[in-house]
């Protein structure tokens, strides 16, 4: 090997030793930097008449592991899911309270129904009638304030989206640009590579918040996609669009008709400028975002159907007043006088398919006709809506076009008649009741309105705005004639006794023992077979259910993490920087670098030799 030869193999050794100490101490001062891949050199030979003179640093190599970065990313977005719904599952079970606390929901609900015990023992007792008006407010205010608690949390869910939305757009704008900067080349130097370490971090933060797939394109840039095949970034950044609803109450709900919603939507706006919306088309699988969407619009709902479900319930046990129709030939007579809307007629009858079962609900709102079967609670029942507005004879146009002939209505004033097909002799009513709404403290029988809407009766009316059920527990108060006269707990009429006790034992019956149905919009049973139990076993199930599903969460965000965690540390062990080993390296550069320093020193000592010769 000639002097000149050895002199360019020593230099170029030189400045790849110096390159590769640069890359060492980035790797170390870089070490803690989330997102941050250690950079490796790939250095090549190169070789003159096939004899090698020199080398050259060829790239800088990212250190990076694929596969395990797509699986981190996969289950980034699930364990993102996961921690934000357990946090909010959480944060539901400190509203309701500690069982053991006596301001929990449970104690509260615990010390009316005792309070109402008491009364039944002590019906002449002015303190125990003051016990049960005192401790029922409190119920009403323990459901106003947890109604209002759970819609601060539909609130911090949709603000979530909004914030969750804008920083998902940065991220994607990042994208496109450095998708820009880094297409169509290799990475072979290291501002390339720290753009590349950039590009995937912003990918990560992505990836917490939606469910994605990514896919690197010939040129290098990476094009990502939902999971369900929605693309985001291509050629240019799509937009997330979201339209935060300014405020979020119990009537607050998500519609697939943009007329109908109440809360915010997520459209995914392309550079071309078309738009879909995210959440109709269940685009939106797991992730951060996912997870506000669910809870505000599944989980939360369900938790205020629940509340609503026992506010309403423990209004309509002691309100409804249920009267048997009259006996007449061929059928019954019922009497419509003080039917409200929202108060019902319950229909038997038999036909030759076998026996039916028909609830007539009054509606003064037509436009909310007609009625589906679900609008009651109860299963098997044919439910038909009919509008009072027209008065009585329009009432019994109504019900003779919906049964076709197979039952005869008619009706003397407010007195409505039921019969059967007459001659034909194929159908028999069975048996007819109404159920309707006590609006008086006295007004002889043992219903009583204790609990009331905010001041006005509630019936369980159907309107252009929803049934009257929804948000109940959040407007659910004591009847202020009730409050400004106690004795009414137990005079129903002119002629009850201060000690008589039906009332009392009327209320503690209906709120404590006796079996009711209940919405299945309450997540307990379904339409075929709806929950019926007492209002104390309704509770126990609803905070038993709520409990299990936030062990749930948790335990899920707990396994979740666990498989995060697992990934990530392999994923550093793989791509992250190791000190210890990048310490160990730059002795090996250094010992390097004295070699080739020494060889430039000999040459130089053999050059000087010459030239003095």
């Amino acid at each position: 090997m000639s002097l000149t030869q050895a002199l360019n193999t020593a230099t170029s050794g030189l400045k790849v030793m110096q390159s590769a100490m640069s890359i060492v101490a980035s790797n170390v001062a870089n070490a803690q930097t989330p997102g941050y891949v250690r950079k490796s050199l790939e250095v090549t030979s190169i070789s003159a008449g096939g004899v090698g003179n020199s080398v050259r640093v060829a790239a800088v190599q990212r250190e990076l592991d694929e596969y395990l970065q797509k699986q981190l990313r996969m289950e980034s977005a699930g364990g993102g899911y996961a921690d934000l719904r357990a946090s909010f599952y959480q944060r539901l079970q400190a509203i309701y309270g500690d069982p053991s606390s006596s301001s929990s929901l449970e104690s509260v609900f615990s010390t009316f129904t005792n309070a109402i015990q008491t009364l039944v023992t002590s019906p002449d007792s002015a303190a125990a009638r003051s016990m049960v008006l005192s401790s029922a407010q409190v119920l009403a205010q323990t459901l106003n304030s947890v109604t209002e608690d759970v819609q601060s949390l539909r609130a911090d869910a949709e603000s979530g989206i909004a914030a969750a939305v804008e920083t998902a757009n940065y991220a994607m704008q990042k994208i496109v640009e450095l998708n820009g900067q880094l297409a169509g080349r290799e990475i072979t130097n290291a501002s390339d590579a720290a753009l590349a370490d950039q590009r995937d971090a912003y990918v990560d933060q992505l990836a917490e918040l939606i469910d994605i797939r990514v896919v690197k394109g010939d040129q290098g840039e990476l094009n990502i996609f939902t999971n369900s095949g929605v693309q985001l970034v291509g050629a240019g950044a799509s937009r997330l669009q979201f339209n935060a609803a300014g405020t979020v109450s119990a009537t607050s709900r998500w519609d697939a008709d943009p007329a109908q919603s109440t809360l915010g939507t997520i459209s995914l706006v392309s550079p071309s400028g078309g738009s879909i919306d995210l959440i109709a088309n269940k685009s939106l699988r797991s992730g951060k975002i996912a997870a506000y969407l669910e809870m505000r619009d599944n989980v939360l709902v369900e938790a205020q159907n629940q509340l609503d479900g026992l506010a309403a319930a423990m209004a309509q046990a002691l309100s409804d007043d249920t009267v048997a129709g009259t006996p007449v030939a061929g059928g019954f007579d019922v009497d419509t006088t003080g039917w409200l809307n929202g108060d019902r007629i319950n229909l038997t009858y038999t036909d030759p398919t076998g026996q039916h079962r028909v609830t007539i609900v009054r509606v003064d709102d037509p436009s909310v006709l007609p009625l589906a079967d679900t609008a009651t609670a109860g299963a098997g029942d044919r439910v038909i809506g009919v509008d009072f507005s027209g008065g009585m004879a329009s009432v019994v146009a109504q019900l003779n076009a919906a049964f076709g002939g197979a039952l005869n209505f008619s009706n003397t004033g407010n007195t409505l008649t039921v019969l059967d097909d007459g001659g034909a002799n194929t159908t028999d009513v069975d048996a007819l009741s109404m159920t309707r709404t006590a609006t008086s403290l006295a007004n002889g029988r043992v219903a009583i309105p204790m609990f009331t809407d905010g001041g006005l009766a509630y019936t369980g009316a159907i309107g252009a705005g929803g049934s009257q059920s929804v948000g109940f527990a959040g407007r659910i108060s004591i009847n202020a004639q009730l409050l400004a006269d106690p004795s009414k707990l137990i005079l129903y009429d002119s002629a009850t006794q201060t000690g008589d006790p039906t009332r009392a034992n009327f209320i503690y019956s209906r709120l404590a023992e006796t079996a009711l149905t209940f919405d299945p919009n309450t997540g307990m049973g379904n339409s075929t077979t709806p929950y019926s139990g007492t209002l104390p076993a309704f509770l126990q199930q609803l905070l038993s259910q709520q409990g299990q599903a936030a062990s749930n969460a948790q335990s899920l965000a707990q396994g979740q993490d666990v498989v995060v965690n697992a990934l990530k540390q392999r994923f550093n062990e793989a791509s992250g920087v190791n000190v210890d080993a990048e310490m160990a390296n730059l002795i090996a550069l250094q010992t390097a670098y004295g070699a080739n320093a020494r060889v430039l020193t000999a040459v130089k000592e053999m050059l000087d030799t010459l030239l003095r010769m």
